[in-house]
């Protein structure tokens, strides 16, 4: 020990004390886990589909009702991880087609996108739904489902369901709006087309064999199977367009969004100012 100590041009006393030295942590100690641990068990039990950021948006949300701080990302995705909550990760196969342009608009009410999707029922029942989307703040503003298939009549009806969301009754738009749809027969069926440019929509279709043309709603589709079909009740047809709203609701009121800042669309719009939802 001398040895060392002379050769480092130390004491031996503090050398010896450096050597036997308790660390101290620096910082803050962590705050308990428990009460945290409790409040995402309860979340994740009615959204099992939610990864550590939505489930960090939801509390963000909860904490900010209260009046009291929310938890910082970075521990909601350590606690979930010690206590194994985190979603697996999967792999998914890499597209061979790539769409390079960008379905997303800084203004609300300029372009809306539509598609539409099967959900099958446990007793081989099939319950179609066709949707509307804004491209700006991804409310769903309407949508048509029905145990055959969506028609050009069915279309019709959710233009005409969106436009009474957004502007009320009227026979034509006060400025032109994008309907960005994929090639489906609904879509292309020259009374949809007609119908569309007498409202005021301008009808735009994906290229062919490029749905990811219209990425947006095929996003809205994965969510609506993920969070929603996937973890419910759907013996039937009925059960489905029973349920059907509400969950349309909670997506719309709720669901935290990554492109809108883990808002849900219409947080997103009531925390938006006039001027930032029209580009003003």
């Amino acid at each position: 020990m001398s040895a060392v100590a002379s050769a480092l041009e130390l004491s031996r006393p503090n050398l010896s004390a450096r050597r036997n030295a308790v660390p101290r942590r620096r910082g803050r100690p962590p705050a308990p886990d428990e009460e945290l641990v409790a409040e995402i068990r309860t979340l994740i039990a009615d959204l099992p589909t939610y990864g550590y950021r939505r489930v960090h948006a939801l509390l963000r949300r909860q904490a900010e009702q209260d009046g009291r701080p929310a938890p910082n990302v970075k521990r909601v995705y350590r606690v979930m991880r010690v206590h194994g909550l985190l979603l697996q990760r999967h792999a998914s196969r890499g597209s061979e087609r790539r769409h390079e342009g960008r379905v997303a608009v800084d203004v609300r009410n300029t372009r809306w996108c539509s598609d539409g999707l099967e959900i099958g029922c446990e007793n081989g029942e099939r319950v179609r739904v066709a949707f509307a989307l804004d491209c700006c703040d991804r409310e769903a503003m309407s949508f048509v489902a029905t145990t055959g298939g969506i028609t050009s009549e069915d279309v019709r009806d959710l233009m005409v369901a969106a436009v009474e969301h957004r502007f009320g009754r009227m026979n034509r738009l006060p400025s032109t709006i994008e309907w960005l749809t994929d090639n489906g027969s609904c879509y292309v069926a020259r009374e949809t087309r007609r119908f569309a440019s007498e409202i005021g929509l301008v009808a735009c279709t994906t290229p062919l064999e490029s749905p990811q043309s219209n990425g947006m709603a095929e996003a809205f589709v994965r969510t609506l199977k993920r969070d929603y079909v996937r973890v419910s009740p759907i013996p039937d047809a009925r059960t489905v367009l029973r349920q059907l709203p509400a969950w349309l609701q909670h997506y719309n009121e709720l669901h935290p969004h990554r492109a809108l800042g883990y808002r849900s669309p219409r947080e997103f719009i009531s925390r938006s100012t006039p001027e930032d939802l029209s580009g003003n």
